[in-house]
């Protein structure tokens, strides 16, 4: 049921509407009221699915530097490159489309249904090595949170989740910055389930809900993961992962935008029916101006090539300097890069630890003195990357740091839902 005020001329999605008013005679009124389809609205939505790009030439119609940027590519293309994956993905957006008709706050925006340009599957002729690439937009994910190397939450903008499909046991007894507000969330919804007023329907709901908390307060304990804001990822949809050759949380990749080369890892999965994200580390490299309610890239002009099966076998905390080394060896195995890929630096302040202890002067011995103990003054203090100060404090904060993100932002066009 379509209901509430909803101007249907100037739907908000970006589809365009033809409507028209047709009446043919009918019978008495009385009569006709009790009649289902004497008044009848027919939903008719019609999208073009388009093709995909399969040339170099075409591919550089989206990025004009590409075939300047890794030459090799244009030998990696077969006769028919294009990847399952693409009929796929626009498959799943055509059916959902149908599924969501009688909802039109739900379809798909024309941003959306159109934001992949191409899925391709490579293979190098000479090293044999194995990509796939992608042209799409760039959505921004901020989600992610780890409370061994950062203590303090980076914000929480609507549709952030603490955690990354990419993640590894806890290091630390430190907490996750984000689990008390689960645990609250948790016990909140616990309290209103004892409730003797509550309906059976609002019982269903808070039973799922809260088996939803408490596994995710489970995972923020044992699990550390990506930081959007620190690290630099991309996000996959969920059918890349289960494909002949699937792609993993951990594998390398390159997100290329104009004339820069950018060292990344598929840090998360996301729904099946959209494409073109990466962490907001990445989004404000390429645009200043990102934040998680603004996209840096809206139109299709970005590539994204993935290297499936290249994941370490051991899944740890992200080592800068090891995936600028992955990806260097990578760009080689597919002829080459033209220019030097973006190094990233660790905008995360380590730890600091304690000063060593001196040794004892020949003759002093190094036993304390009975009862003696060490002044709190000598404990080091914690230093965070992205610290929380007063705003004064925050306009000195070191420039590189990426700052705190603020709900209160302006809110871009949602993309992206976890599934």
């Amino acid at each position: 049921m379509i209901s509430g005020k909803l101007d249907t001329a100037k739907l908000f999605n970006g589809i365009t509407l033809h409507s028209t008013v047709e009446t043919t005679p009918g019978a008495d009124a009385t009569t006709e009221r009790m009649q289902p389809d004497s008044y009848v609205l027919d939903l008719k939505l019609q999208a073009r699915v388009p093709s995909p790009n399969k040339t170099i030439e075409e591919l550089a119609k989206v990025s004009p530097s590409l075939p300047k940027l890794l030459p090799g590519l244009a030998s990696m293309l077969s006769a028919d490159p294009v990847s399952p994956l693409y009929a796929q993905l626009y498959d799943t957006k055509v059916r959902m489309l149908r599924e969501n008709l009688g909802r039109l706050d739900l379809l798909l925006s024309r941003h959306n249904f159109f934001d992949c340009q191409t899925v391709l599957q490579m293979q190098h002729p000479q090293t044999h090595r194995k990509a796939l690439l992608f042209q799409a937009d760039m959505d921004v994910d901020a989600d992610g949170s780890d409370g061994d190397r950062m203590p303090v939450g980076t914000g929480a903008p609507t549709n952030f989740k603490p955690s990354t499909s990419y993640r590894w046991q806890k290091k630390t007894a430190a907490p996750n910055p984000y689990l008390a507000g689960t645990e609250a969330a948790l016990k909140h919804a616990e309290d209103e389930y004892a409730l003797g007023t509550t309906t059976p329907v609002r019982k269903r709901e808070l039973r799922n809900a809260i088996a939803q908390l408490r596994a995710e307060v489970d995972t923020l304990k044992k699990y550390s993961f990506l930081i959007g804001a620190a690290d630099p990822f991309i996000v996959v949809p969920g059918a890349f992962t289960h494909s002949s050759e699937p792609v993993k949380p951990g594998d390398y990749a390159l997100v290329v935008f104009g004339d820069s080369i950018y060292p990344a890892i598929v840090g998360d999965v996301g729904p099946n029916n959209k494409v073109g994200e990466a962490s907001l580390r990445i989004a404000k490299q390429v645009n200043a101006l990102s934040t998680p309610y603004n996209r840096p890239v809206s139109d299709l002009k970005v590539t994204y090539v993935i290297f499936p099966g290249t994941a370490d076998k051991t899944v740890g905390l992200p080592d800068l300097e090891k995936l600028q080394a992955q990806c260097e060896t990578l760009v080689k195995e597919i002829g080459g890069a033209s220019v030097p890929l973006h190094h990233w630096e660790n905008i995360i302040a380590p730890s600091p630890t304690p000063s060593p202890t001196p040794l004892p002067s020949p003759g002093m011995t190094a036993s304390p003195s009975p009862g003696a103990s060490v002044p709190a003054s000598t404990s080091p203090s914690p230093t965070f990357a992205f610290p929380v100060a007063s705003p004064a404090a925050a306009a000195s904060t070191n420039s590189k740091l990426t700052p705190a993100i603020s709900p209160a932002a302006t809110r871009r066009p949602v993309k992206k839902h976890k599934p």
